[in-house]
């Protein structure tokens, strides 16, 4: 088959959305591009041409769903004014619904215990848990009595937010099954920043 043929039949897309769902099922190690490739129904010369290693599809995989959850939570963050409560509770129930709409995804960037894995998401969960931080803190800053709160307060609630979600991946819940409970978790969490 010529590589324009197989380039236009096997695209990139395609490839990261079908070589996640092997990630996740079968973890890392025990996937070769040739056993990608063969799942899918190509040879492994079809997925050399977009990627020159499992390394490197893992990590456009891993940078592709950061880039997604960031820009949903920066769009929605464009629309609201920082240092609202309001705010802060839509930001924590778009993580949520993130992580639920897409569970393979969210065990990829979160939940890899593998530490040779975990080095590719690094930089990309650093600059999710900032931008939270940074909605928590500008609410946190109009209370008194604040310091306390800054620096670790963000990280509990992003732990608790991620407790939820690792739950219901666990037994295949959507966000749909679970919406009102997960909008009761956000008040709850949220109501205990103004005591």
């Amino acid at each position: 088959m010529a590589r324009k043929a197989v380039e236009q039949e096997l695209s990139r897309d395609r490839i990261l959305s079908e070589a996640r769902q092997l990630f996740v099922e079968h973890g890392y190690h025990a996937l070769t591009m040739r056993s990608i490739a063969k799942a899918m129904g190509y040879s492994h010369g079809a997925l050399y041409y977009h990627f020159k290693e499992k390394a490197e599809l893992f990590y456009a995989l891993v940078t592709e769903d950061f880039r997604d959850l960031l820009n949903r939570q920066r769009e929605m963050l464009r629309r609201t004014r920082l240092g609202d409560m309001a705010q802060l509770e839509k930001l924590m129930l778009e993580f949520i619904k993130f992580g639920l709409e897409n569970p393979n995804h969210y065990e990829i960037m979160f939940m890899i215990k593998d530490p040779e894995l975990q080095r590719y998401s690094r930089t990309e969960q650093a600059q999710c848990l900032d931008l939270f931080a940074t909605v928590v803190r500008s609410v946190v800053a109009q209370q008194d009595n604040n310091e306390s709160k800054m620096y670790h307060l963000p990280w509990s609630l992003f732990m608790s937010m991620h407790g939820f979600i690792s739950y219901n991946i666990h037994y295949s819940q959507s966000f749909k099954d679970v919406k009102k409970l997960a909008e009761q978790h956000v008040k709850y969490l949220c109501e205990g920043l103004q005591g």
